[in-house]
């Protein structure tokens, strides 16, 4: 099938709903970083829109975008949200040959309320029975992401099939639902990582390393003892760590407004692995993934600025400008 990437885990069908900015209706406390509306009342709304979403179709989508052949596995409900997303990622050009549909399930959905810059998900995780494809390809690699609570016994299946085809290289990045789950429920996959992608504050938990600012050689050194080959860890605006087996190198971020922050750490990831797919070296693609978390979080959704792949030279070439450096600590 000449694909280069499966991407694995939950798709959604996404509403975000932008409240009219009145103090009378919406209230950000940047203390304590609440949103309240006012209780029992009809709220405005300015804005709607419907996306699909996903952290497995923003990776698919977004790596296809920039010229990456990639297939998704997922598992929707027989429903029309599923069909809806289905048809935007066969518009995408994503193939969706290993997309499960189950009839009597519904699919993933969220609302999804932007605010100042920010984002708050109300997510609905359908009962999914996770089904594993009979015969999966094999391909150069594999990114595992978010998946509902009953994510295990695919993981077992999973860990199985890497371990009859070792050729296969995994990037992983857990969701919330894995992250809350106690650590030996994501061990076996997180040793048979290639490449972790983490946040700082996921990295902590998971290594229960506690505080650690000014110490990300010693953050990145405590995943590559849980078997990780490649950890990134990326930290908001303070940039991505990352450890290639060599060098520490870190990546600033380019300094640009957020009007809507959703999609970011998916944007980053899949620029980062659509990089090193294509033969790029780890500064090169540390910086892809920086300039796509940039356009994401200009646009509302997780998709709609995902950059195309005649658009990366042009971003680039605004880091370097702004002087985004790729640089060893």
């Amino acid at each position: 099938m000449n694909l280069d990437l499966l991407s694995i885990g939950d798709t959604s069908l996404d509403v975000f709903l932008t409240p009219e900015e009145s103090e009378a209706f919406c209230r950000l406390d940047n203390k304590e970083c609440f949103i309240s509306f006012s209780y029992g009342e009809k709220i405005p709304v300015k804005r709607m829109e419907f996306t699909i979403g996903g952290n497995a179709a923003n990776n698919a989508v977004g790596a296809r975008r920039l010229g990456v052949r990639s297939a998704i596995v997922t598992t929707l409900g027989g429903d029309s949200v599923g069909e809806q997303i289905l048809e935007c990622l066969e518009n995408e050009g994503v193939d969706t040959t290993f997309a499960i549909v189950q009839p009597a399930s519904s699919s993933n959905y969220s609302t999804i309320i932007t605010y100042g810059g920010e984002r708050t998900i109300l997510s609905y995780k359908a009962p999914i029975s996770y089904e594993f494809p009979v015969k999966l390809p094999s391909v150069p690699w594999v990114y595992l992401t978010s998946m509902g609570d009953s994510f295990r016994p695919f993981f077992n299946h999973l860990v199985e099939w890497l371990r009859l085809n070792p050729q296969v290289r995994l990037a992983f990045n857990p969701g919330s639902r894995q992250l809350r789950a106690d650590f030996r429920e994501i061990a076996d996959v997180v040793s048979l990582s290639y490449i972790l992608y983490v946040n700082r504050e996921e990295a902590e938990k998971i290594t229960n390393f506690g505080d650690s600012h000014n110490r990300e050689k010693d953050l990145l050194g405590a995943l590559i003892k849980l078997g990780v080959r490649i950890p990134i860890i990326t930290d908001g605006g303070n940039g991505s760590f990352v450890f290639d087996g060599k060098r520490y190198l870190r990546c600033g971020v380019l300094p640009v407004d957020a009007y809507e922050r959703t999609g970011a750490g998916d944007a980053f990831g899949s620029g980062c692995l659509s990089a090193l797919i294509k033969g790029k070296s780890m500064e090169e693609a540390l910086l892809w993934g920086t300039v796509n978390a940039a356009s994401v979080i200009g646009y509302v959704g997780s998709q709609r600025g995902l950059l195309k792949e005649d658009e990366i030279d042009i971003w680039l070439e605004r880091a370097k400008s702004s002087k985004v450096l790729v640089e060893e600590f």
